[in-house]
């Protein structure tokens, strides 16, 4: 049996950070000045939001069709796809600003969320060049690409702006087209150098592990369908663990801007606001980002199912200290807690699921696990100005908690659901 190379493994996973590094930074870059340009095109503050909506259409809607395009034309090309989507879009907001048309502009950002759906199942392609006990390390290393947008995209806008001024075109053009470029290289990079495909490694590696564990999914003799997939309590708690921390991390993170602006009475002016608000999102950051090699190799170390659990523990924790933060660094706290908590259970979900799929089952079920977590972002993202107008910051930080304690008892109750299931097709046999 051939065997897998070290090499190789490393070498495709270092050109999916590199690529997934550029495409944080476009999308961070682009995404700083979107809702101001909104605005200016439409003429309505109402419309300030839009474009992020319009993003999670296209990220939602083509989230299976991307899976089933890496099943069958491979990783390399769906991914170099996706990321050529970005350019499109890209092109189309600079035409949309310098016509100044909102339509082109929604165009744009219809494509930039196509693109998404690239930026966020190539975690699950590192993780299958490498075996299973060691794919949460992976997948935390491409999430902590996310720490390389953060800290390039914003600075990318005034420089770019600046840049793009002797071509004629507006200012508010630069961070598109530097996205572009960007985008550009990143598509052609993964194109070119994502050779031998990940998909042919991870079919060395399935039938390594078919091989030396009769037992495993691999094993099995027949293909299972999506029914029989998500019946099963693994693959139902690695979906719930991705879907309910993206939405409480939304729908918290999204109006604590807000909060710190009406919410808490500081007495600041506005650039002492404006400075209070980006700390707050920096340790936000921080938490989702900044630590993903460390908490990835964490959940290798002691179990997905363990980090889950705590991912879901955090959770909770962070909107009770949210709830009652009366200052700056307390609501910062509360935030870095709310971005760990969502780095633990969605790199550990992330990684169970790879885990739970066979090698032919990996493109289409990943691609449909990813559109639950695009429609939860998008409902979370939606319905939040509803839910702080009933109740305030304190509503959304109880509704976070609820759905935080879902989490923690579908960990608690699945697994051991999944342990009575194998237990009776043992006795069965």
């Amino acid at each position: 049996m051939q065997k897998v190379e070290t090499n190789v493994q490393y070498r495709l996973a270092g050109i999916i950070f590199f690529a997934q590094s550029l495409f944080s930074a476009s999308f961070i870059a682009t995404f700083t000045l979107t809702p101001i340009i909104s605005i200016y095109l439409s003429g309505s503050e109402s419309q300030a939001g839009v474009p992020n909506t319009i993003i999670l259409v296209g990220r939602a809607l083509f989230a299976y069709p991307f899976g089933v395009m890496m099943d069958r034309l491979g990783r390399r090309f769906a991914l170099a796809s996706g990321y050529f989507a970005f350019v499109v879009g890209a092109l189309i907001g600079i035409a949309a600003i310098a016509s100044e048309s909102y339509l082109l502009f929604m165009v744009g950002s219809f494509f930039i969320g196509v693109s998404r759906t690239a930026g966020d199942q190539s975690r699950f392609v590192s993780a299958e060049v490498f075996q299973l006990d060691r794919r949460a390390t992976v997948i935390g290393a491409i999430v902590f690409a996310g720490t390389v947008g953060s800290v390039l995209g914003p600075n990318l806008v005034p420089a770019s702006r600046r840049w793009i001024e002797p071509f004629g075109l507006p200012a508010d053009t630069g961070p598109f087209a530097v996205a572009a470029v960007m985008m550009v290289i990143a598509a052609a990079v993964t194109f070119i150098f994502l050779r031998p495909d990940p998909r042919e490694i991870g079919e060395l590696i399935a039938a390594e592990e078919a091989a030396n564990n009769p037992h495993s999914i691999e094993s099995a003799g027949e293909a299972r369908s999506r029914s029989e997939i998500f019946s099963q309590p693994m693959v139902q708690l690695s979906v719930l663990a991705m879907t309910l921390a993206y939405f409480v991390m939304t729908l918290v993170m999204v109006i604590t801007s807000v909060h710190i602006q009406s919410g808490l009475d500081l007495a600041l002016t506005n650039d002492e606001m404006t400075a209070s608000v980006s700390r707050v999102i920096m340790f936000h950051t921080l938490g989702m980002f900044g630590i993903s090699i460390f908490s990835g190799y964490l959940i290798d170390m002691v179990g997905r199912l363990n980090m889950i659990l705590a991912g879901a523990v955090v959770l909770a924790l962070s909107t009770v200290v949210s709830a009652f933060a009366t200052n700056i660094p307390i609501l910062a706290l509360g935030l870095f807690l709310l971005g760990l908590g969502w780095n633990f259970a969605f790199v550990a979900g992330s990684s169970l699921l790879s885990n739970s799929l066979a090698q032919s089952e990996r493109g289409q079920m990943q691609g449909i696990a990813e559109t639950f977590v695009s429609v939860a972002a998008g409902i979370a993202s939606l319905s939040v100005g509803w839910v702080f107008q009933l109740g305030q910051y304190n509503l959304i930080n109880i509704v976070g908690f609820a759905f935080s304690m879902f989490l923690l008892v579908a960990v608690l109750y699945l697994p051991r659901k999944a342990k009575r299931l194998l237990q009776a097709q043992k006795a069965a046999v």
